[in-house]
């Protein structure tokens, strides 16, 4: 009799043991998110068709379900956000990868960024042209290269041995891109300047279509990554803000996950993505005040335009922005949803 009670205590405790374990893990389940952007700008009704809305929307969206996919199958954080963004870099919509927008000689130079935020291991790629997919190539420069940030010809080169799909240059070509760069060129020529002017950029474009993602896995992880095509007509190399680490993109399992968009220059000496990190991080502020206080105010006030998406280690999604728009979106265990204009 003694040996049967025996028996069914430690049965029973298994069983409690067992039941525990199966609500942490599904605890740990509920928490994981993904949030992404598209770009950032003068996005309002009136420049967009409903059709090019749809599109858009169905790209978004595409994305999330992607990068969520990769994070419900128990995937990193990583690898969610790769998913996601190379859903963006190879649709036409969106300033990065197949949509990259025109350099002035008429080319395409793209930069993009990915970090880890459980070592802050981070890698990013500068004016690469024949990368399929600018992630991957920052993602190897993270894993496999001594190195944070590799530019130009030499990111391309690794980027090749490293086995990436490579492409001709004119494979990021899109006639949306060349008329806008037409537009930027014929300004630019007139005014008989070296450079274009910003407010001629977003006049053509409406938008920094800069993209990126920021997700939470399983584990608590955190990562960030960010890509783009740049600013319309750039000159001399010009890299913005995506592939600087700290700028366009930063993550940190002790306070936030961060990727923006926007005019790069001012998010560079601003140290943005850092900048909100290290208000969640040292002034123990709640994320969306952090992001509010960096981009309304801080940025704002000193004539900085754009967003960011941000995350922190418990899977609340951020999404603020100082523009008109941005294309934007969420995807955690109990809510789904895309946007594109400041009043959705």
């Amino acid at each position: 009799m003694k040996i049967i009670i025996i028996l069914i205590c430690l049965f029973a405790i298994s069983m409690t043991g067992g039941v525990a374990m199966a609500e942490q893990a599904q605890s740990k389940k509920d928490n994981i998110a993904i949030v992404i952007h598209g770009g950032a700008g003068t996005i309002m009704r009136e420049n967009l068709s409903d059709e090019q809305e749809q599109s858009i929307k169905a790209d978004l969206q595409a994305a999330l379900d992607a990068g969520y996919a990769v994070l419900e199958q128990g995937g990193d954080s990583t690898a969610g956000i790769i998913a996601a963004i190379k859903v963006l870099e190879n649709s036409t919509h969106f300033n990065a990868g197949k949509g990259a927008v025109y350099t002035k000689p008429g080319k395409h130079e793209l930069d993009a960024s990915i970090m880890r935020g459980s070592d802050l291991e981070a890698g990013a790629v500068a004016g690469v042209s024949f990368t399929k997919n600018p992630i991957l190539a920052a993602e190897q420069v993270m894993l496999n290269s001594p190195h944070v940030m590799l530019a130009g010809s030499g990111a391309d080169t690794f980027s090749k041995l490293k086995g990436l799909e490579q492409v001709e240059n004119n494979y990021f070509d899109t006639e949306a891109r060349f008329k806008a760069w037409q537009e930027v060129d014929a300004k630019t020529k007139a005014k008989q300047a070296d450079q274009a002017s910003e407010q001629d950029v977003l006049d053509a474009e409406f938008k920094f279509g800069t993209v990126g993602a920021v997700a939470v896995d399983v584990n608590g992880n955190l990562a960030a990554g960010t890509s783009t095509g740049g600013m319309t007509y750039k000159a001399w190399g010009r890299i913005g803000d995506s592939p600087v680490i700290g700028a366009g993109t930063y993550a940190d399992n002790r306070s936030c996950g961060i990727s923006a968009t926007g005019h790069g220059e001012f998010f560079i000496r601003y140290a943005v993505a850092h900048d909100i990190c290290a208000r969640v991080r040292y002034q123990d502020k709640d994320l969306q005040q952090a992001a509010e206080e960096v981009i309304m105010q801080e940025l704002k006030g000193v004539g900085g335009s754009g967003g960011i998406i941000g995350m922190d280690p418990a899977g609340k999604p951020v999404m603020v922005f100082n523009t008109p728009g941005m294309y934007r979106g969420f995807k955690t265990s109990k809510e789904s949803k895309v946007a594109i204009y400041g009043d959705e």
